[in-house]
């Protein structure tokens, strides 16, 4: 039978926990047009980020 040569240390054994909690990405709303955006991403809608206008948008 396979037995560890060392004790996993606290960190380890949380890091590898951790991968199991993940329950998706929070949606975020844009502060110019209210809409629906990934967080850290330019919004689709109005092309804006952080008050930034970063592409244009037809409308």
């Amino acid at each position: 039978m396979a037995v560890p040569k060392r004790k996993t240390s606290r960190m380890q054994k949380r890091q590898r926990k951790a991968a199991n909690r993940y329950e998706g990405v929070q949606a975020n709303f844009c502060t110019n047009c209210s809409a629906p955006v990934a967080p850290h991403r330019v919004c689709r809608a109005c092309g804006q980020i952080n008050g930034e206008q970063i592409i244009s948008v037809e409308a």
